[in-house]
């Protein structure tokens, strides 16, 4: 029993015609016809009853139909698996992500890892910040991670998203009204801030911004992730500098409002990785990445970076 024998003929069970079962398998009548001959003869029994004007399956054609579909299923996984592990398609990456930056890109990514590369299993890992990401990808525990630039020496990286900062605050604030604030306006406010710790890229361009508008911004508390610093924001906490993608996260009695100033710091949100790194996998994944997370026009030249 062969399996181009039961290709053709669940064909022909499924279409009861020679003629459009052949078309579909993209050959002539006769070898189709031969090779159900073959199986029949093989099988010692007849699969169809046929006349000059129908096609039918016989009793043992009807059993056999299911189990050949079957068969043939198992068939083109095991030629999947071959195909995808000669291609270094299988394996486990290990990806870092933290912040509502990383919450919008990462479901594009996954959801086209799944699909295209079914071999490989995406490990991810939350509530892990750029500098935190950085560390774990040169010390091996993390294979990929979103990251802040510039990236240390060993560390590749690839502009994924430019990020604009904006001010979160609680709708009942002063400043809510405002269609721009400045940072020198938050010099006496309290900050929600993700956690000094972890190494957040927000957290530093938060202290970076308000040193040059001349004060030292004052921390009330930190959040852990994206939607609990939001929440500490609408609750009256504090105010708290926050990426654009932010506005995806809807909470009562939050609001954002830009910052002014034609020198409101942009933030480049990065894929990085090891330099070196020698994965199959990992290499499978980034061309992913590649395409369907692809370079902002507005990166220029800080596009990528290998150290």
């Amino acid at each position: 029993m062969e399996l181009r024998h039961l290709s053709g003929f669940v064909a022909v069970a499924e279409e009861l015609h020679f003629g459009r079962a052949a078309e579909r398998l993209h050959m002539a009548q006769s070898p189709l016809s031969q090779q159900i001959r073959l199986l029949e003869r093989d099988l010692g029994v007849r699969l169809f009853d046929r006349t000059t004007r129908s096609v039918r399956l016989t009793a043992a054609g009807k059993a056999l139909l299911e189990p050949a579909r079957h068969l043939l299923a198992e068939a083109s996984a095991v030629r999947r698996a071959v195909q995808v592990a000669h291609l270094g398609e299988v394996g486990r990456v290990t990806l870092g992500f933290a912040g509502a930056s990383s919450y919008s890109a990462l479901p594009v990514l996954t959801r086209a890892i799944t699909s295209e590369l079914p071999g490989i299993e995406l490990v991810l890992e939350g509530q892990t910040y750029a500098g935190e990401a950085l560390g774990r990808i040169a010390d091996g525990t993390l294979d990929l991670g979103f990251v802040a630039l510039p990236v240390r020496r060993g560390i590749s990286a690839r502009v994924v998203r430019m990020e604009r900062l904006l001010l979160a605050l609680p709708d009942s604030h002063r400043l809510a009204e405002r269609d721009e604030v400045a940072v020198a306006e938050l010099a006496q406010e309290p900050f929600v801030t993700f956690p000094l710790s972890r190494g957040s890229a927000v957290r530093e361009a938060t202290v970076q911004a308000c040193h040059e508008a001349g004060f030292a911004p004052r921390i009330a508390q930190e959040a852990p992730d994206s939607y609990n610093l939001l929440a500490l924001v609408g609750a009256g906490v504090g105010v708290a500098v926050v990426v654009e993608s932010a506005r995806h996260i809807h909470l009562e009695h939050v609001v954002f409002r830009p910052l002014a100033g034609e020198e409101v710091p942009v933030l480049p949100i990065a894929l990085g990785w090891r330099s070196g790194d020698r994965s199959a996998a990992l290499a499978a994944v980034l061309r992913i990445a590649e395409r369907v997370l692809p370079t902002p026009a507005e990166a220029g030249g800080e596009g990528s970076q290998r150290r």
